[in-house]
């Protein structure tokens, strides 16, 4: 199922990729970007969060990672597929997406026991923004994946 008023990206084609690899199946990864945010990227019991298509989601980040708001909503949910959402982040400062309403995308598909991610976050407002992201998404994949084996 797809949004019905997906943002429009044009005027911000900004945008950062990641790809990789995660020992775990696509079955699990969707589960984590979709019901158990709070075991890997959101403060446990500061998230509210429901896996459907343009329902808004809050949650504050994991304290160790500097308390940041996100906000945001499902665009496309394919089962173990796909999890399109709208991020917003920013805490009245110039970190995060400083307020711009930018997209994450994240393909899985299953490989040898485990899960290829091909992961595209894009309409940030400047480099700076998209630069930050570009070296922070590997480290919570590395968190990603030692959460789904804990």
């Amino acid at each position: 199922m797809k949004s019905k008023c997906p943002p429009n990206l044009s005027c911000r084609p900004l945008k950062m990729t990641w790809e990789g690899f995660l020992n775990a199946s696509p079955e699990k990864v969707y589960e984590s970007w979709t019901s158990k945010f709070d075991l890997w990227f959101a403060h446990p019991g500061e998230m509210f969060m429901i896996p459907e298509v343009d329902r808004p989601y809050f949650f504050y980040n994991k304290n160790e990672w500097g308390r940041h708001p996100h906000y945001g909503r499902f665009l496309e949910l394919k089962e173990n597929q796909i999890v399109e959402m709208t991020w917003i982040t920013g805490n009245g400062s110039d970190v995060g997406t400083e307020g711009a309403e930018t997209v994450i995308c994240i393909e899985l598909v299953p490989k040898n026991n485990g899960t290829i991610v091909h992961f595209t976050h894009s309409g940030f407002v400047n480099e700076r923004s998209r630069d930050g992201h570009k070296e922070n998404w590997p480290l919570a994949f590395e968190d990603l994946e030692k959460a789904i084996h804990n």
